[in-house]
């Protein structure tokens, strides 16, 4: 798998973006709502069943930013996800970061492949995406245009698990991370992951939506009409 492990970035501001919807009072009316959206990047894996089986188990949906080339021959894991309700987005079709980013052509493309691969399985094309390891210093206005003007639309993160930094810390580090230290901004958009190596997130997952569903959250996915969420853009 021609893929490099993203290091979250931990020092950042998280904002989010959303010039027609995100004000003061939308914002307060978001954190009284108390909603999240349960993310996971990477798959499908044959990991991706187990996170199936406890979102199912209780009860919530979340969304699934998924990598092109990983779907030939799990085609039926990705059909569970679409027809258990969850939502499927767009993770690139190589994961291969200096490719991906050595143009914005280069970048529509592996989306816009991504993209028809989930139409061969589910008949439907979804526009939501995720950079490969977030937008953050990638991302400016020209970019955007781009991307907008093929209409995509982009969800980065305002919490996350450190699971793609180090898949193997402890699903109590993982816990913690998920329900406390990175948990900054509402509505929450909870960094996960569901590759291969990614045992520790499946054990730490049930604990997690426990403590959310305890605290009266709304589980919602992200879909189109959801307003965009990305890091601040370079202005240069």
């Amino acid at each position: 798998m021609n893929k490099k492990v993203c290091k979250v970035l931990t020092l950042i501001v998280f904002i989010s973006i959303s010039f027609s919807h995100t004000t003061a009072a939308t914002n307060a009316t978001a954190e009284k709502e108390k909603v999240i959206y349960l993310t996971f990047d990477d798959g499908p894996s044959k990991l991706t069943p187990a996170v199936l089986d406890i979102l199912k188990e209780y009860d919530v949906k979340a969304t699934f930013f998924l990598i092109g080339n990983q779907i030939k021959g799990l085609e039926p894991i990705v059909s569970r996800i679409y027809n258990e309700g969850h939502s499927i987005g767009l993770h690139s079709y190589t994961h291969n970061i200096s490719r991906i980013y050595s143009s914005s052509e280069v970048f529509i493309n592996e989306m816009s492949k991504t993209q028809e691969e989930i139409f061969k399985v589910t008949g439907t094309r979804p526009n939501i995406l995720r950079f490969p390891c977030g937008s953050i210093r990638r991302l400016n206005i020209p970019f955007l245009n781009e991307i907008h003007k093929h209409n995509f639309k982009i969800y980065d993160w305002n919490a996350y698990m450190s699971d793609g930094e180090n898949a193997k810390a402890s699903p109590e580090k993982f816990y913690r991370e998920a329900t406390e230290t990175t948990v900054k901004l509402h509505p929450i958009i909870l960094l996960m992951h569901c590759d291969y190596g990614h045992k520790n997130t499946i054990v730490a997952l049930p604990r997690v939506i426990k403590y959310y569903k305890d605290k009266g959250y709304d589980f919602k996915t992200i879909t189109e009409d959801t307003p965009e969420y990305y890091f601040p853009i370079k202005r240069k």
